[in-house]
């Protein structure tokens, strides 16, 4: 289980051509000018050069501060500002990184809810067997957590995967697959000793004004989990322990962080991955979680000693 943090993305430029332009004093530079000359031996009053050359001119470099492509520090996107096409394809990316992609609804839907979903909805879609426009759907979202996860390993066919739906958007995602073991990791004894020390004298949960109620999120801490990424290899048990349920990836969009989805996520995948069946904590893995991803299991499972397993990439088809 990986979860999600930022890295580069790009947004493909496409060439303008500009309107007409009042030479300023300085020499102008024109990029990409494209033409073919004249064949040698020929003159330019030729019949045969009666028609005339074409050109392409891609932009005007007339020493402006942004001619150079630019970054977004928030969705990672990479686009030419000025560019009409650019700016419009950024302005779109960037609103479903942010808030998450939109969403319509499905007529036939598997919809999970709960009293503290408050209007959110969570839709569960299972590859093998739902609608093309099911499962297109479902590769719209992909391609969303691939810009912080990295591409081409989060989905196969026997995978299920968890939308979390709000204001017509989605906010949030969960890959799940059915495994048969897992290795627990092997946390050092002080971590865990911490960590239970922190638990047991945390405050509570709910802070309560007059007749209203209001929920405190804790957040606990394993030691090499310092709130950044890091490429450390992680250290398992020998010995494997029976698991049911494997979790490949979780996203949240950025605006929807910290507000519990990943919880509400992981908890209707306990509820419905197996029919019938409510899955303990102790079925679940995360798979190769990050630095971060083990804060957030270590605070859902309540150990800092969580279930992984190794995700083997398959094709989808």
């Amino acid at each position: 289980m990986m979860m999600v943090y930022p890295c580069g993305s790009k947004i493909e430029t496409s060439s303008s051509t500009p309107t007409s332009v009042d030479p300023p004093q300085s020499t102008i530079v024109l990029k990409g000018c494209i033409g073919k000359p004249p064949r040698k031996g020929t003159s330019l009053g030729s019949k045969n050069l009666s028609k005339k050359r074409s050109y392409t001119q891609f932009h005007l470099e007339l020493g402006q501060s942004d001619f150079l492509l630019r970054h977004c520090a928030e969705c990672g996107a990479t686009y030419a500002p000025g560019d009409e096409f650019d700016e419009k394809n950024h302005q779109s990316f960037h609103k479903d990184y942010m808030y998450g992609i939109t969403f319509k609804g499905w007529q036939n839907e598997r919809v999970f809810t709960s009293p503290s979903f408050n209007k959110n909805r969570i839709v569960m879609v299972v590859l093998e067997n739902d609608s093309p426009a099911h499962r297109n759907k479902v590769q719209e979202v992909v391609k969303m957590m691939e810009v912080e996860l990295g591409e081409g390993w989060i989905l196969h066919k026997r995978c299920k995967v968890y939308l979390s739906v709000s204001s017509q958007r989605i906010s949030g995602c969960l890959v799940a697959e059915p495994i048969k073991e897992a290795f627990k990791i092997k946390a050092p004894p002080e971590d865990e000793r911490r960590f239970k020390k922190e638990s047991s004298s945390s405050p509570s949960a709910s802070i309560q004004f007059g007749n209203i109620v209001l929920q405190r999120q804790v957040s606990k801490r394993c030691r090499e989990s310092d709130g950044k990424l890091d490429n450390e290899a992680i250290v398992c048990e020998e010995e494997a322990k029976p698991a049911v349920c494997g979790i490949r990836a979780i996203w949240v969009s950025p605006s929807n962080r910290r507000k519990g989805l990943a919880t509400r996520l992981l908890d209707t995948a306990r509820e419905s991955f197996s029919s019938g069946c409510l899955l303990e904590k102790s079925q679940l893995a995360f798979s190769e979680p990050s630095s971060l991803g083990r804060v957030f299991g270590s605070n859902y499972f309540g150990t800092c000693s969580l279930l992984v397993y190794k995700a083997q990439v398959e094709r989808l088809d």
